[in-house]
């Protein structure tokens, strides 16, 4: 039945719900009176034992469910607490809600204005994976920033080497592969000859041991090679616990794992042998176990693509009942404001959802400029007419739906090549300009080489 507050003229919908301002040093409630017949407002420190007493006042009004502001990272330890007690948290952005002409702002009217809102059902709830997909994000999260610092030590290593004249990255491809490293640790070791240092070249190189040899010749400063020591050590570092993330995120996924099948090996002969180079076959592994689908069966979605998007949001897709609204929250949905029949400029909202995500997606999406698949030729395609800005969003989007596809349906991803697609495109371009033809009083008559 539904029961209406004469105060504030709202229908409402739940009595037994709660409302949360939350801030740096404290936090202002607002729930339900003991008897029922009014609303109580207090404010609780944001230490832990301050919580706790939160905790211990809402379960005193029987308060079942919590809408929770989204303010900063300052939510994310009530929001943790309040789910171990077993409450119903709602996280909500009520930016656009609570700014209503006339009503004054402050903590405790925000408080009272949540609850007001969620006790009439007019509060929507942000996405948020479960408990064990949040302790893989924050794992997966932690490695990316290490993976991000190790870059910038592996550049400073090369600034201190160019600054000497020692044109490793002349020389090799890649200053962290296997002769780079090896050249900067004996230059770091004390040896300064050319040519025994282009002795340490691998056999996959292609570049001769002489060639090599003489791009490492350099004045050898005492300030920069120190600078090369330090790096070399920071580097290391952050490789070894990069080493401590992996193992423990392959736990995590082994703790979440539904299934103790072995996935099929990968069908493109290509993405398998990279797989096997990089040491990422153990995570792809477990990646198919919690989620019972292999997604990168999916051209240009690599393990860590996997990752990142199984990291945040999760194996179970049905909080989004539709492709397009998995899309819209990645927000690769194309939005044009249209007012009195005309298009608005809007300044460009920051991206607030799922940036990792979509980030990912966009990465793969601009590995398909070559690729000889159904997606490669869309890519072109699509960078043909509109540009490559517009190719890769648009093809990061197709991911996103085979995605959402896969994991919530288990529809198998079938690559049926790019000579299909650009025969289905040039039959339906044909179709086009039969009927506009037509329109036009003509007949399109195909004419033979």
């Amino acid at each position: 039945m539904v029961m209406t507050d004469e105060r504030d003229g709202f229908p409402v919908l739940r009595r037994d719900v709660a409302g949360i301002d939350v801030g740096s040093e404290e936090h202002w409630v607002c729930a339900p009176s003991r008897t029922g017949d009014g609303r109580d407002v207090e404010r609780f420190p944001a230490t832990t034992p301050g919580l706790e007493r939160l905790i211990a006042w809402l379960q005193d009004r029987r308060v079942r469910a919590v809408a929770l502001e989204r303010t900063g990272v300052y939510w994310i330890v009530p929001h943790e607490m309040l789910e171990q007690a077993e409450f119903e948290v709602r996280l909500v952005d009520t930016r656009e809600l609570r700014r209503v002409p006339g009503r004054p702002k402050s903590d405790r009217r925000d408080c009272e204005w949540l609850q007001r809102l969620f006790s009439c059902g007019l509060l929507r709830g942000a996405f948020r994976p479960p408990e064990t997909v949040c302790l893989l994000r924050t794992l997966v999260r932690d490695r990316a920033t290490l993976i991000a610092e190790r870059a910038d030590w592996l550049r400073r290593m090369q600034k201190a080497l160019d600054q000497m004249n020692v044109r490793v990255h002349r020389a090799v491809a890649d200053l962290d592969g296997v002769t780079g490293m090896a050249i900067v640790r004996a230059i770091v070791g004390g040896e300064r000859d050319p040519h025994r240092l282009a002795a340490l070249r691998d056999y996959r190189c292609q570049k001769t041991e002489a060639a090599i040899a003489e791009q490492l010749t350099g004045h050898w400063r005492a300030d920069h090679l120190f600078s090369l020591q330090q790096g070399l050590k920071m580097y290391d570092a952050i490789t070894d616990r990069l080493a401590d993330y992996e193992r423990e995120i392959l736990q995590q996924l082994a703790a979440m794992a539904q299934t103790d099948d072995t996935p099929p090996p990968p069908t493109n002969v290509n993405k398998a042998r990279m797989i096997q180079k990089r040491g990422e076959e153990p995570l792809r592994q477990a990646l198919y176990r919690i989620s019972g689908v292999d997604l990168t069966t999916i051209d240009a979605l690599g393990v860590e693509t996997v990752n990142v998007i199984l990291s945040e949001y999760g194996p179970d897709l049905s909080r989004f009942p539709t492709e397009k609204q998995f899309i819209a929250h990645l927000r690769l949905a194309p939005h044009q404001a249209i007012s009195g029949g005309k298009p608005v400029r809007t300044p460009k909202k920051p991206q607030r959802r799922s940036a990792r995500v979509t980030m990912a997606l966009r990465m793969a999406a601009t590995s398909l400029r070559r690729s000889r698949s159904a997606l490669g030729a869309y890519y072109r395609r699509i960078a043909q007419r509109l540009g490559a800005d517009v190719a890769v969003f648009a093809t990061a989007r197709k991911l996103a739906q085979w995605v959402y596809r896969v994991l919530r349906w288990g529809q198998p991803y079938v690559d049926e090549g790019a000579a299909v697609y650009e025969h289905r495109y040039r039959q339906a371009r044909i179709t086009r300009l039969a009927a506009t033809a037509k329109d036009l009083g003509y007949a399109l008559v195909s004419v033979e080489a």
